[in-house]
């Protein structure tokens, strides 16, 4: 499992970046794309989320808007097995 995933985020255009970025690099793939249903937010069958892999490193590219509009900033997925651990490691960098 790997432990951070950034997170970009974009108005509408989550899929057509993956697809640039895809394109960009050599050593990549695409790994599943996830679409809102009839609850929304987005339309229902709009992208929400596309997952994809360059060199090894996974991303999500994730269509926040309108409502979060397209901004240059990254959020990062900490995977973490439980909840335990996320808790130790906030309190060893306190020390």
């Amino acid at each position: 499992m790997q432990t951070i995933t950034p997170f970009l985020w974009f108005d509408n255009q989550a899929e057509e970046a993956m697809n640039l970025y895809l394109s960009v690099f050599k050593n990549s793939k695409p790994l599943s794309i996830a679409r809102y249903g009839a609850g929304g937010p987005g339309p229902a069958g709009s992208v929400m989320t596309a997952s994809f892999e360059l060199d090894g490193q996974q991303f999500v590219a994730l269509n926040g808007g309108p409502i979060f509009k397209f901004t240059e900033a990254v959020s990062f997925v900490i995977n973490c097995e439980t909840q335990f651990i996320r808790v130790i490691g906030r309190e060893e960098r306190k020390r």
